[in-house]
């Protein structure tokens, strides 16, 4: 699911304050402790070939987060495709991989345990 900043409801909307709420946007219940995240992405990087081994070779950490820049292709496990842009808000659920089509500034709020798994797996993949 990806929002663009201008479609996410305004619920106040008074001079020198602007308040945009999308409820229902993902559920942390039972996934503990949460992590922020920044990441800086080149054009071209594609996270696929590192995910290969585990479940269903997709990151299973749920996302949300913002796209402070560039372009991203998220491509679901159930064949969903999401284009993410500049300004988009989103929440990626499990079971998904990241392709950079522009280069990107991501802010992503994940699950540390979850998320943890995931970059641990691609680090080894990098022999990192």
């Amino acid at each position: 699911m990806r929002i663009p900043k201008d479609r996410i409801p305004a619920r106040i909307y008074v001079p020198g304050a602007v308040a945009r709420v999308a409820p229902g946007f993902g559920d942390v219940t039972g996934l503990g402790a949460m992590g922020g995240e920044y990441f800086t992405l080149a054009a071209g990087t594609d996270i696929a070939p590192l995910l290969k081994g585990l479940k269903d070779d997709a990151c299973q950490a749920p996302h949300w987060g913002y796209v402070l820049r560039g372009e991203l292709v998220v491509t679901y496990t159930g064949g969903d495709v999401d284009l993410c842009q500049e300004g988009d808000l989103f929440y990626w659920p499990p079971g998904h991989s990241v392709r950079v089509v522009r280069d990107a500034e991501v802010i992503l709020f994940s699950p540390q345990r979850e998320h943890a798994q995931a970059i641990d797996h691609m680090r080894a993949a990098m022999g990192l």
